[in-house]
């Protein structure tokens, strides 16, 4: 009795590679939406950068960390890729870890693949995809907010939904980037809390957003306290409104200047013969002795 003939396992394998092979050579498109939603292990040369990344600031020893951890436990979250050609991608989110990786010598890293028709799509996906990871500061999700209502034409109701935010929230991010640079700065880098940049943008005085930010850095001020002192400068600015007086601009323009410089809120009180006074409030001894420095300098 004759055996049976098994068929040959290495060319059944080959064989299946090679009608995917074929199949990406007849429609390239049609093979990347069917892997689309896989991750897949990718030559790390094949992946360019994503021109839409909303965080522009990387920290060089933070990334020397995390390619330290790269290279003794390797990638273990993928990072999101798009197809772009036959054997090239474009990173939708992970730029991070995708620069560590090549610090770390990685040849091949796992990428998630997502299918984004156009630049606009990318655009929304690796901002909302970022905006979902909470590792951007408060500007850059603000920047993403506001690059979302400006090139994808979301409008705000939209937007919240896409991100999974309240639409006040997001109207409270979007008042950050009406703050001035200073105060922006400060809060990338962690010297201004949110809850402190939402009392900040609250107000449209700009020397008081300067003075009262000089305060917060200077002297550790809560959230609390910025709002009552916030409180205390509108009930007098409303009690000048009703007894009708009012500085002149250029005495205006010289008490904002006195006010950003001191970090407190300085009053110009002016006669009508042309005399007048200068008021320098201070809370404590120790921030008449910082005025007081100022003054020397």
């Amino acid at each position: 009795m004759s055996k049976v003939k098994k068929p040959d396992l290495g060319q059944g394998i080959r064989a299946l590679l090679g009608n995917i092979e074929a199949q990406v050579m007849e429609d390239p498109a049609k093979v990347t939406k069917a892997f689309a939603g896989t991750v897949a292990l990718m030559d790390i040369n094949s992946i360019e950068v994503n021109p839409f990344q909303p965080r522009k600031d990387f920290d060089p020893v933070a990334l020397e960390e995390l390619a330290a951890s790269i290279k003794t436990y390797g990638l273990i979250q993928p990072i999101t890729v798009r197809r772009m050609g036959d054997n090239s991608f474009q990173l939708i989110s992970g730029e991070r870890r995708f620069r560590a990786s090549r610090i770390a010598g990685l040849k091949e890293v796992p990428a998630y693949i997502r299918v984004a028709e156009n630049d606009q799509e990318m655009l929304e996906m690796a901002l909302v995809e970022n905006i979902q990871r909470e590792d951007l500061n408060s500007i850059e999700v603000a920047i993403s907010y506001q690059r979302l209502i400006d090139e994808c034409n979301l409008t705000h109701e939209v937007m919240s939904e896409r991100v999974g935010k309240k639409r006040s929230t997001v109207t409270n991010y979007l008042r950050l980037l009406k703050l001035p640079p200073e105060i922006q700065q400060g809060i990338k880098n962690g010297q201004v809390s949110m809850g402190h940049a939402r009392a900040l943008a609250g107000i449209s005085d700009i020397a008081l957003q300067l003075m009262l930010f000089q305060r917060i850095k200077n002297e550790g001020l809560s959230v609390r306290e910025i709002e009552e002192l916030i409180a205390k400068y509108s009930n007098s600015k409303e009690k000048s409104k009703k007894t009708g007086q009012k500085l002149p601009d250029t005495y205006k323009s010289v008490q904002d200047t006195l006010s950003s410089h001191f970090g407190v809120k300085i009053q110009i009180k002016v006669g009508g013969n042309g005399k007048g006074s200068i008021v320098i409030p201070f809370q404590s001894d120790d921030d008449l002795n910082r005025i007081l420095d100022l003054c020397d300098n």
